[in-house]
């Protein structure tokens, strides 16, 4: 695939190994499925040669990219079925998509390095499996860097724009409310008042998108819903990688988890 300029994503992942516990779960996480298997249908058909994850469980203090062809598993949560333990996403990786990844951060002057043993973790196989349930489309991940920086994250997310014509689809996995400890009730209004500001910022021109997000520390209840900020910053990526055509929001919940607010997005 070659000059066609795929769309990018911040995806809102979910918790744990939700996709293998919908029999437990009541429902409540039927919007978030429909949501994710619905993007190969607006990819048009278009069957990506790789996927690059940026995944909020993974930080360096320079940019990692994973670069095993075949990436192991990280059950990177506690307190889940034991059966949730063992749970397999067999997604080849791509050596010859990370080097890409690598050459492109380069040129921008963004040193980062491959890692031969990271695995998958679950912001990536948690939402990759409703995606591409046979798991058969490679997988890169890429970290994000210390520090956190919105404007450093927005120019990574620049530099591997060229990616989108080549083929690979561009994620941001993360969540766009992340206070685990009011993560219910008690967080309810917080993450109604900051995912009322995502919405109407990604639906702003896209040099305005990019102010906002730059300053989304000043955005209604931002610390309430983000006490550290890693679930957030995928989408500076995924932004900076489309970052001068229109988004759209592609899921929202005003309940999830019961009485939460939360949304995913598509540039381009």
């Amino acid at each position: 695939m070659s000059g066609t300029a795929l769309p990018t994503y911040f995806l809102s992942h979910g918790g744990g190994p939700w996709p293998w516990m919908l029999d437990q779960y009541g429902g409540r996480y039927d919007a978030l499925k429909a949501s994710l298997e619905d993007i190969p249908r607006q990819l048009g058909g278009l069957r990506p040669k790789a996927v690059l994850v940026v995944t909020a469980h993974w930080e360096a203090r320079q940019p990692l990219i994973s670069s095993s062809p075949r990436p192991p598993m990280i059950y990177d949560y506690g307190g889940f079925p034991d059966y949730t333990y063992e749970i397999q996403y067999s997604a080849p990786g791509s050596p010859d998509v990370a080097a890409r990844v690598q050459q492109l951060l380069a040129g921008a002057g963004i040193a980062a390095h491959l890692d031969a043993q990271r695995g998958f973790d679950h912001g990536t196989f948690s939402a990759m499996q409703p995606i591409y349930p046979a798991a058969d489309v490679p997988i890169v991940q890429l970290s994000l860097k210390q520090g956190l920086d919105p404007a450093e994250h927005i120019a990574i997310g620049r530099a591997l724009a060229p990616l989108r014509a080549e083929g690979v689809l561009i994620v941001g996995s993360g969540l766009s409310y992340h206070n685990l400890r009011q993560f219910g009730a008690a967080g309810a209004a917080a993450s109604h008042e900051f995912d009322a500001w995502l919405r109407a910022s990604m639906a702003l021109p896209p040099a305005e998108r990019e102010a906002r997000l730059l300053a989304w520390e000043r955005a209604p209840a931002a610390r309430a819903a983000h006490p550290r900020e890693e679930h957030l910053l995928p989408l500076m990526v995924a932004h900076g990688a489309a970052s001068a055509d229109a988004a759209a929001t592609v899921y929202h919940e005003d309940a999830f988890m019961g009485s939460l607010a939360v949304s995913s997005f598509r540039f381009g």
